[in-house]
């Protein structure tokens, strides 16, 4: 069934311009409406390898897709390349649509393509999607935040551009700083975080909960501690992409589905 969304006097996707869009965390149900809309408008999808191939049968038939998927550890295109292209297609008069998984904000890059954007006027507009983190506690039926665990929560990314861990983190703060750490991209990296949190005080059986391919089917949860986190992972087979929370939180998972 088609939604009519024209009585929701959403914005004009102006010819030349390009939005930047989060395609939230997998799921097409987990959209924003202002993302459907972009996806009946555009006439450029520039997506990226973590969405899924549903959303983008959403889109128009006669849109053009371009794949601009990065992989760790695989060939894929550079974040300059992709930049230049969004602004290539925009002063072609082009509606381009920039879909990137999770919001476009948070560990996504987007801001990198906002400024090549701004650096080459051309208007863009972001709209922001649910980012894997939110969505991955959620999958496991974790509160991000609750007054008898937590009143405060950390994002941080285990990923950097070179495969290692981001040299900009202090994991000595962030474990006293922070009841409940949320990590993105924590396979490869998990085992070295875990004992520089453990390093820094963390206690070895806190609660880890670690959640593979959230809100998408063959999504999986592991339940462990700080100390046994990256081997319990490589021991249930757990791939990428995938999100680990560590904190006191965790043990509120719901026990069933």
């Amino acid at each position: 069934m088609e939604i009519d969304l024209s009585p929701l006097d959403l914005p004009e996707f102006a010819a030349g311009a390009v939005w930047l869009v989060g395609a939230g965390p997998g799921a097409p149900g987990l959209l924003s409406l202002l993302a459907l809309y972009a996806l009946k408008q555009a006439d450029d999808i520039v997506y990226d390898a973590l969405v899924d191939p549903r959303i983008l049968d959403l889109a128009r038939p006669e849109a053009i897709r371009h794949y601009a998927g990065k992989r760790g550890g695989k060939p894929s295109p550079q974040q300059p390349d992709i930049s230049n292209r969004l602004v290539e297609l925009a002063r072609q008069g082009r509606r381009v649509l920039r879909l990137k998984g999770g919001d476009p904000f948070v560990f996504g890059r987007g801001g990198e393509e906002a400024q090549a954007l701004e650096a080459a006027n051309i208007p863009y507009r972001v709209v922001p999607g649910i980012t894997a983190g939110v969505a991955a506690l959620a999958e496991a039926g974790i509160p991000l935040t609750h007054r008898d665990t937590n009143s405060s929560v950390a994002f941080v990314t285990a990923y950097a551009s070179g495969g290692g861990l981001p040299e900009d983190v202090d994991w000595e703060s962030l474990a006293k700083g922070s009841r409940l750490l949320v990590i993105y991209m924590a396979l490869q990296n998990l085992d070295r975080i875990a004992r520089r949190l453990i390093a820094a005080g963390r206690p070895p059986g806190e609660p880890v909960v670690i959640v593979s391919r959230a809100t998408l089917p063959g999504s999986r949860v592991v339940e462990t501690d700080l100390e046994n986190a990256a081997a319990d992972a490589k021991r249930a087979g757990i791939e990428a992409p995938a999100v680990a929370a560590v904190g006191r939180t965790v043990r509120l998972k719901r026990a069933g589905p």
